[in-house]
């Protein structure tokens, strides 16, 4: 653990005392009925002619000064209505004002039996307030008053409350017509009611005191141990070999639509109002969050099982092994204002932990135990959750963020560049040198590429992010340490190109030629994509285009036996027709009419026709060409072209027979005696039919062969009889796919326009 976290446990043991010496918040109730003497039942929300029907019947409120009780409107300008004018009833409010009382209670670190004695209604019009002052002991015992809020239309209000150098500030408005709004504070605290701004707030006031003989307590006072958590916290930016973050696990459970600071209970409530508190002032932050730890792993039979079946209620039939896989994360991030934060999942590691052994002698959440399977053992899933305390340095903020990966980040970064675009600020402002800062973070630990997920568009959202924040420098060093080191997806390549233009363009020549040399094998398809994309920009990314395509050229795939033997997942995908137009439209545009770097690829291509497949490649490619216009002065182009009409002449010069008999041909490649005889039955003009009636094994792999030779038959199982007959008859496919093949032959040279001889 370290050393500031060890203190940090060390100091908040004394913190044993639950409670604040403010609690408050907003509860759904069934409405009490409350009639007022001269008014009648009040309707809620409040309706504004009933509100003046309260004014006319209510004195003027007046404060204490010592044993003197004056009404003065510059101090205290608001309207009362005594208790005894005031009738409160409803068939669940005695039960209502019950839980409040107790939550109250608890909140306020109170153990012993606590009532609540009605004291007045208030009413508030525009304009109305009270300053700050103390409430004076109204019955014997009184220690805390308690405020509840009813449904009417106000703005302004809120109720600020001072105690030992902290203030709160609470706007207990209910939000709707079955709210109300609650606070209790302790009676020696200051508080005052900020004005009005518009509407009425009806108000109803109890005074809560003990019942029996106990003695007033003290509001909760940990200023000591403030202060020793302020001077732990204040040290710890600079501090060496400290984790970036610290972890306080709470001691009560919460579900995460329970977590929010203003529901925390006992002692979880001080530590945490302590907590914060320290933060401010040494410049921390401090959050709430889940904390889970998720493990798996081994699981063993406990004792003598029998041989009874096991079923899933049965995990008493288990006991935890050994602990294979274990997760730790963070989430539900809540912060001391109340907002839910969409930080996603953070990890953490034991040592941030106060203390390291937090978890280890709780009982898990969840656990689940799998019996044995096949060759696997029974195993075990188990998972601990509990609400912690967060704290990080403000200015370890960003590293801590960081440790979510790029699904926290980028997100975070989008918002940060969009706060700073809608201010209209410059490089100077504090929004962009965050964004600065926080891509720092994630450049350095910029996740490895992953041949899996070659499309993802991760890189380019980031560029693209610099790329409006005008980072320049930063856009140098992702380009410099992420694609040109093979870190590239082909889905980047509009981001590069836009990021690359607020470099100098020597510069980016030189980063874009990286990019393509380090890529190009692996990656063709993108690379001649994205040098088309630098090619016909508008704004003109690179000043020497040539050094650009040369690179792509360099790189040109040959002759496929000569190249080593790559695994099946590191293979590079085949040239498409799309390649060879993106290609050669980049390189022509850089050539010009000039015969240059096209026609040297056009005639490294031609020279490798395994590689570059004349059906599959080429003749897609130049039927692609033959749509666009500006192709026609392409020298290269028009050599594609020439060799394209020249192939599909040749082919189309004579029309494929049908079979005059049944005589077909044998291209099998097996020479057993089941494939020989299959292969005398293809060469027979006068049989149509042939039977082998075999064991399964046999009549597979006969089909087999047969389909892998594309043989012109028809394979069928005649089930009768034991054991089944492979059945062939022989059909016509070889002539069929001729004349397909001839029939789109025709298509492409008449849009070649290379038929004029086939009339």
């Amino acid at each position: 653990m370290s050393v500031i976290g060890a203190a940090l446990v060390d100091c908040l043991h004394s913190v044993d005392r639950s409670g604040d010496f403010c609690v408050s918040g907003r509860r759904e109730i069934f409405m009490p009925a409350i009639d007022v003497e001269g008014v009648g039942r009040i309707a809620f929300p409040l309706l504004p002619m009933q509100a003046e029907r309260l004014v006319e019947v209510a004195a003027a409120a007046p404060y204490g000064r010592g044993a003197e009780t004056l009404v003065d409107r510059d101090v205290r300008r608001t309207w009362q209505v005594d208790a005894g004018k005031v009738q409160i009833d409803g068939r669940r409010w005695e039960q209502t004002l019950a839980e409040l009382i107790a939550e109250a209670a608890l909140g306020l670190g109170v153990s012993a039996p606590v009532a609540a004695e009605f004291y007045k209604l208030l009413i508030y019009d525009a304009g109305s307030f009270f300053v700050d002052h103390r409430d004076t002991e109204k019955v014997p015992g009184m220690f805390a008053t308690l405020t509840l809020v009813l449904p009417s239309a106000h703005s302004g209000g809120e109720l600020v409350v001072r105690h030992a150098a902290r203030e709160v500030v609470v706007d207990l408005h209910p939000e709707e017509p079955s709210e109300i709004g609650f606070a209790a504070f302790y009676a020696d605290c200051l508080h005052e009611v900020r004005p009005i701004v518009s509407g009425w707030r009806i108000v109803l006031i109890y005074n809560l005191h003990f019942l029996g003989e106990a003695g007033a307590p003290e509001p909760p006072d940990y200023r000591v141990e403030q202060a020793r958590v302020v001077d732990l916290l204040s040290g710890w930016t600079n501090a060496a070999d400290e984790p970036d973050k610290l972890i306080l696990p709470l001691e009560h459970a919460y579900t995460p639509a329970e977590m929010s600071f203003s529901t925390l209970k006992g002692a979880d409530a001080a530590i945490a109002s302590l907590v914060v508190e320290a933060a401010a002032a040494a410049d921390c932050e401090v959050h709430l969050a889940l904390v889970s730890i998720e493990e798996s792993g081994s699981a063993e039979y406990a004792g003598y099982y029998g041989g009874r079946r096991w079923r899933e209620e049965d995990d008493d039939a288990f006991e935890v092994g050994e602990v294979f896989d274990r997760w730790l994360r963070l989430s539900c991030w809540r912060s001391p204002d109340g907002d839910e934060l969409g930080w996603g999942e953070l990890p953490f590691d034991e040592d941030e932990l106060c203390p390291p052994d937090a978890f280890d002698d709780l009982t898990p959440d969840e656990q689940h135990f799998h019996e044995a399977t096949g060759n696997e053992g029974a195993s075990f899933e188990r998972t601990y959750r509990r609400a912690g305390l967060v704290l990080w340095p403000r200015a370890r903020r960003l590293a801590v963020l960081n440790q979510g990966g790029l699904a926290v980040t980028l997100p975070y970064l989008e918002d940060l560049t969009g706060r700073w675009e809608a201010a209209g600020a410059d490089a100077e402002s504090p929004l962009w040198r965050e964004a600065d800062e926080l891509s720092l973070h994630m450049l350095r630990t910029w996740p490895k590429p992953d041949w899996r997920n070659d499309d993802n568009f991760t890189l380019g959202r980031a560029l693209d992010l610099l790329t409006r924040l005008r980072n320049a420098g930063r856009i140098d060093a992702f380009l410099a340490t992420l694609p040109a080191q093979g870190n590239y997806a082909a889905s980047d390549n509009e981001a590069i190109v836009r990021a690359a233009t607020l470099l100098p363009r020597r510069r980016a020549t030189e980063l874009l030629v990286l990019i393509v040399e380090q890529n190009a094998e692996a990656r063709l398809a993108g690379c001649a994509d994205l040098l088309l994309r630098c090619v016909t920009s508008s704004a003109g990314a690179v000043s020497e285009p040539e050094r650009l395509g040369a690179a792509l050229l360099d790189a040109l795939p040959g002759d496929p036996e000569g190249r080593p033997q790559l695994e099946t997942w590191q293979r590079p995908a085949p040239p498409t027709p799309g390649f060879i137009v993106d290609l050669l439209t980049a390189l022509s545009r850089i050539d010009g009419t000039d015969a240059g770097l096209a026609t040297q690829a056009i005639e490294l291509i031609l020279a490798w026709p395994a590689r570059y497949h004349v059906d599959k490649v080429l003749v897609p490619a130049a039927v692609e060409f033959a749509g666009r216009p500006e192709s026609k002065s392409w020298p290269a182009v028009g050599r594609l072209r020439e060799i394209c009409v020249d192939l599909l002449r040749r082919r189309t010069a004579e029309a494929p027979q049908a079979p005059q008999d049944w005589a077909r041909a044998d291209r099998l490649r097996c020479n057993c005696a089941d494939c020989r005889d299959l292969g005398a039955f293809l060469l027979d003009p006068r049989r149509r039919e042939w039977h082998l009636k075999a064991a399964q094994d046999r009549r597979d792999h006969v089909a087999h062969s047969a389909r892998d030779a594309r043989c012109d038959v028809d394979l069928e199982t005649d089930k009768r009889g034991r054991p089944y007959t492979l059945v062939a008859i022989k059909n016509q496919a070889s002539y069929e796919r001729s004349m397909r093949r001839r029939i789109q032959d025709l298509e492409h040279l008449a849009a070649l326009g290379g038929d004029e001889s086939m009339a």
